[in-house]
């Protein structure tokens, strides 16, 4: 059964750093690997402050690998963390490493360096979306509760050239029931009613993934892989 939604893009807005990425106590962890000192007296401005300048005494690939392992200890082993604290320096790690599950953590990775090295590293850049969805039935609400990711991916999907990257990577989960990757696609999103069956989305991501759907303008789609 095909469930009917209209899409009312709202603002696509281009950012540089992700909400909450780095917390208090991540600097101060930071910090304390790093030898800083006494930090009881600083406040959040001024820790990272002082994690930015404690970052740059180092040569660019030990901060890199020092971020990198602050990261991924439990995930990669040194070797892959030391290959990764080479390319970061010059690749948009966030679009291509080959594992999707670290590309929000490789963005913010990215940020920080970036930040201490006043752009030596690359520039990250990730998309904030909001748009609206009303749902032709109210059956269909079922859709934006359960498999969220994967199906908002299916829905602004559907409104991008052929071409695009998603359609021509994603082919069979975007056509399919199982969309794995839909997760590490959609790094962050809020949900929000508003007026009876409307529904205010945001969602972040890669550019990378949804730089086609700028210029979007109100449309209807169908979601054509849920039982009803």
């Amino acid at each position: 059964m095909k469930l009917s939604f209209t899409i009312q893009p709202q603002r696509f807005k281009v950012i540089h750093e992700l909400p909450n990425a780095w917390t208090d106590e991540d600097y101060k962890k930071l910090l304390d690997i790093m030898d800083y000192g006494d930090i009881s007296d600083l406040n959040s401005k001024e820790l990272k402050e002082m994690c930015l300048l404690s970052l740059s005494d180092n040569e660019p690939v030990d901060a890199a690998n020092l971020i990198l392992t602050y990261l991924f200890e439990e995930q990669l082993n040194s070797g892959q963390i030391d290959n990764l604290s080479n390319e970061i320096i010059e690749e948009k790690l966030w679009e291509e490493y080959a594992d999707l599950s670290l590309h929000e953590a490789l963005f913010n990775a990215t940020q920080l360096l970036y930040e201490a090295y006043n752009g030596k590293f690359p520039h990250p850049e990730a998309v904030l979306i909001n748009f609206d969805i009303i749902p032709g039935d109210t059956k269909n609400k079922k859709s934006l509760t359960t498999d969220i990711e994967a199906n908002l991916i299916r829905l602004l999907a559907d409104a991008m050239p052929e071409n695009t990257l998603l359609k021509r990577l994603f082919e069979n989960q975007l056509k399919g029931e199982d969309f794995p990757d839909a997760k590490d696609i959609i790094w962050q999103y809020k949900k929000e009613s508003k007026d009876g069956d409307k529904y205010q989305l945001e969602i972040i991501s890669s550019t990378y993934w949804f730089h086609d759907f700028k210029y979007v303008e109100d449309y209807q789609t169908e979601l054509t892989h849920i039982e009803a």
